[in-house]
């Protein structure tokens, strides 16, 4: 990986510096003189992607690497395009070294033509105007296969600017175990099912691992994972803090967290903490720390997403964890209906100011993300569309749960410009709050207003709010 990053960083510095001595653009629509091009005009863009999963199909492939997918996909895409003789060129990129090099391209004029990537990392080049719209590629029967909500995460103002491609949701966790020693079988879910408590069932259940697990082998567990030390693993806190009704983001994506909605549930969290049903001093404690806490069994609910899950699997089968059985559950709500967010991976097409490369990558995107084949590969996360989820949930079974569970996500940034600062104005207010510092109205009253000024800032540069 290191290896990679050295690599990335001197291309983005190639590039740049080509640009700047000989005024060229390297990826500059050019004729095709070659026979294999059939006279066609040749136009050539670069692909861009952080690492997501490895080989075609399935990591077991011989040769299979992170970029193995992006260069079939490539390779199919020019073997069939009749507008143009496209040529591809595919590159990983380092998820830490993403934004320097989109940040040195972009100001040298070289950006990627398409980039792959979670739309959490990807929000903000919506709102600087350096992605263009997708709205145009995308059909009907995509949207009859794709969930609406995977489609509200991937729409800023009124156009799309991300093709989803799969999925990263997160969900609460639990160890079955525990809950059988403390008598709550009847709580249990499946093995592959998202389990759904209501409010109510949820503060019985964390009430009765407080009370009975001292007199079990779990003595020294806590009932559930709460944690505010730094921004890592907001998610999680947002789904809480929308517990008792608060849509959070107003229609003119404004924080709207100052009402009795959200104070109450502000007030939930402090008193689950004070009641003892969670680890001591959140206000310490990571996400990370939590996480560690409940693979070796010092807590009995905690938070996880697919790719979490499988590595606690993973590290139990291996014996690097003790091995329990850990089974998923929803957030519950006051409403009953469950809280549930994710991240959507998909592709952005970067604003080059080449009609013809934007065509191009426009055309190549739709292809990936339709082709009946090619799709599958989602199954190396978890699926948008749930025709590949019905395709492969025997493979894995927990495909069609988080299918069905897609018409409960919301999404938790809201598009709202200057996400990734908000997360910094979250967490300080959540500690006031656990260590008694504010009170539960005065610490959403604060955050609110601190968080609206972030916005309001971001909002004087977004093309989406008519800031440019």
């Amino acid at each position: 990986m290191k290896r990679k990053r050295i690599l990335a960083a001197a291309a983005a510095l190639t590039v740049l510096l080509a640009g700047c001595s000989n005024g060229n653009n390297p990826n500059t629509s050019a004729e095709s003189g070659g026979d294999a091009s059939g006279g066609k005009e040749q136009v050539e863009i670069k692909v861009w992607l952080t690492p997501q999963w490895k080989g075609v199909l399935d990591a077991s492939e011989e040769g299979a690497d992170y970029d193995s997918f992006f260069k079939r996909a490539a390779e199919k895409f020019a073997a069939q395009y009749d507008k143009y003789d496209a040529k591809l060129n595919v590159e990983v990129i380092a998820g830490d070294q993403r934004d320097q090099l989109l940040n040195v391209n972009l100001s040298g004029g070289t950006p990627p033509d398409v980039f792959f990537e979670s739309v959490f990392a990807m929000g903000d080049y919506v709102h600087r105007g350096a992605l263009v719209p997708l709205t145009d590629i995308v059909d009907d029967a995509a949207k009859q296969d794709i969930a609406d909500n995977y489609w509200s995460s991937v729409t800023f103002g009124d156009d799309i600017y991300f093709y989803p491609f799969q999925n990263n949701p997160g969900t609460l966790v639990y160890n079955a175990d525990m809950f059988r020693a403390a008598g709550l079988e009847n709580d249990i879910g499946g093995e592959n099912e998202i389990k759904t408590w209501t409010l109510a069932d949820y503060e019985r259940i964390l009430m009765t691992l407080k009370e009975k697990l001292p007199g079990t082998p779990y003595a020294g567990a806590y009932p559930m994972a709460l944690y505010a030390v730094n921004n890592q693993g907001d998610t999680w806190n947002l789904a809480y803090l929308r517990m008792f009704g608060s849509t959070f983001f107003d229609a003119e994506g404004n924080i709207a967290l100052d009402d009795a909605n959200g104070a109450k549930a502000a007030a939930w969290l402090k008193s689950i903490k004070d009641a003892g049903y969670t680890n001591p001093g959140p206000e310490s404690v990571s996400s990370n720390d939590a996480n560690g806490m409940f693979q070796n069994q010092q807590l009995a609910i905690s938070f996880t997403n697919p790719v979490l899950y499988a590595n606690a699997k993973a590290d139990m089968a291996s014996g690097k964890a003790p091995k329990f059985d850990a089974r998923l559950a929803n957030i519950p709500s006051e409403s009953g209906d469950p809280l549930t967010f994710t991240y959507v991976v998909g592709a952005s097409v970067f604003q080059t100011k080449d009609e013809k490369r934007i065509e191009v990558a426009k055309d190549f995107v739709k292809f990936f993300s339709t082709d009946p084949e090619l799709v599958k590969s989602s199954k190396n996360g978890i699926p948008v569309r749930s025709s590949v989820a019905e395709a492969f949930k025997g493979e894995n079974p927990l495909f069609a749960a988080y299918d069905a569970n897609a018409k409960y996500l919301f999404n938790f940034t809201g598009n709202v410009p200057g996400y990734s600062q908000l997360r910094e104005v979250l967490y300080p207010e959540l500690q006031a709050l656990y260590t008694g510092a504010k009170t539960p109205e005065q610490a959403v009253k604060d955050y609110q207003a601190a968080g609206n000024k972030v916005i309001e800032t971001n909002k004087a540069n977004s093309v989406i709010f008519g800031g440019k």
